[in-house]
């Protein structure tokens, strides 16, 4: 009889990430960028040497951290940020730009926010292949783009677990749960306009309190979740595919083309004929720093 090895995939609903730009600098004594903000997450690690961020938090007010070797920093979208070198010590960095539909709330999970945006892992073990993985990145750019997005997971992988907090007790709590099985239902079901009444009813809850838990664990509404779900994706099929307008409206649950329109210029600030024309172009607002390898 043959041997058999099976086993139940324990991954369950995987958060989308989509990097944009990776590099690594060696700055001068007292090199500073910013203010700035950015369009989406980017992070830092510090490999050698000492610096400053100056963050705006959420209150708009400004605060500032000294960081060094084994340390690292997070940008959140529209954020205002300006960092700065060490004059006696400058630091080393590497970076990697990214986004995607879950990002605020795994990152928020870990401790990361506009109020805290030091890395400061737990794990050196995991540190360390975090740094190996960002290191592969910019030293392996030429490799094939799912390489590369191989290593882009791996690095991800590898950042969460190096910040992963231990807790009072191995059982997960009821509220989180439920939390976590209507974020599952949002992503699967949202390309099929799927509405929060639905998600509510899935998990056995009313709107209200689902609503009310979604506030107290990710920190943001069940309805602003499915919204960034459908505009992330509607803005990245426009970017990257020349699918009629109408036709990207219903890959993400919209069947009324007009209504399609009116919220992603809600959301997105132009007009999905705009943000492809831009795209195309390219001219959309990302308001990044220029990629740079060593």
């Amino acid at each position: 009889m043959a041997d058999l090895v099976s086993s139940v995939f324990k991954g369950g609903g995987f958060i989308d990430i989509t990097p944009y730009q990776y590099g690594r600098e060696v700055c001068g004594p007292g090199y500073a960028f910013g203010p700035a903000r950015r369009s989406h997450y980017l992070f830092h690690y510090v490999i050698l040497g000492k610096g400053r961020l100056d963050y705006t938090r959420r209150d708009t007010k400004v605060s500032c951290i000294e960081l060094g070797a084994g340390e690292g920093f997070m940008i959140f979208p529209e954020q205002v940020n300006t960092y700065q070198a060490d004059w006696s010590f400058p630091w080393q960095y590497i970076w990697i730009e990214f986004d995607g539909p879950r990002m605020r709330e795994r990152l928020e999970a870990l401790g990361l926010s506009e109020d805290n945006p030091r890395y400061r892992p737990t794990s050196q073990e995991q540190r360390d292949r975090m740094m190996q993985e960002m290191l592969y990145i910019v030293d392996h750019r030429d490799e094939s783009p799912l390489s590369v997005m191989g290593h882009v997971c791996l690095f991800f992988d590898s950042f969460m677990r190096s910040m992963e907090r231990p807790t009072a007790s191995g059982e997960e709590r009821l509220e989180d749960r439920y939390v976590r099985e209507a974020i599952r239902l949002i992503e699967e079901g949202y390309q099929d306009g799927i509405t929060i009444e639905e998600v509510a009813a899935g998990v056995g809850l009313s709107r209200s309190y689902l609503g009310s838990l979604f506030k107290k664990v990710v920190g943001r509404s069940p309805q602003q979740l499915l919204m960034e779900c459908r505009m992330s994706q509607a803005a990245e099929l426009l970017k990257l595919t020349s699918l009629p307008i109408a036709q990207v409206g219903r890959a993400v649950g919209y069947a009324n083309q007009l209504h399609f329109s009116r919220a992603f210029k809600s959301y997105h600030g132009m007009s999905p004929r705009e943000w492809r024309r831009r795209g195309l172009a390219g001219t959309l607002p990302e308001r990044e720093i220029p990629i740079m390898f060593q």
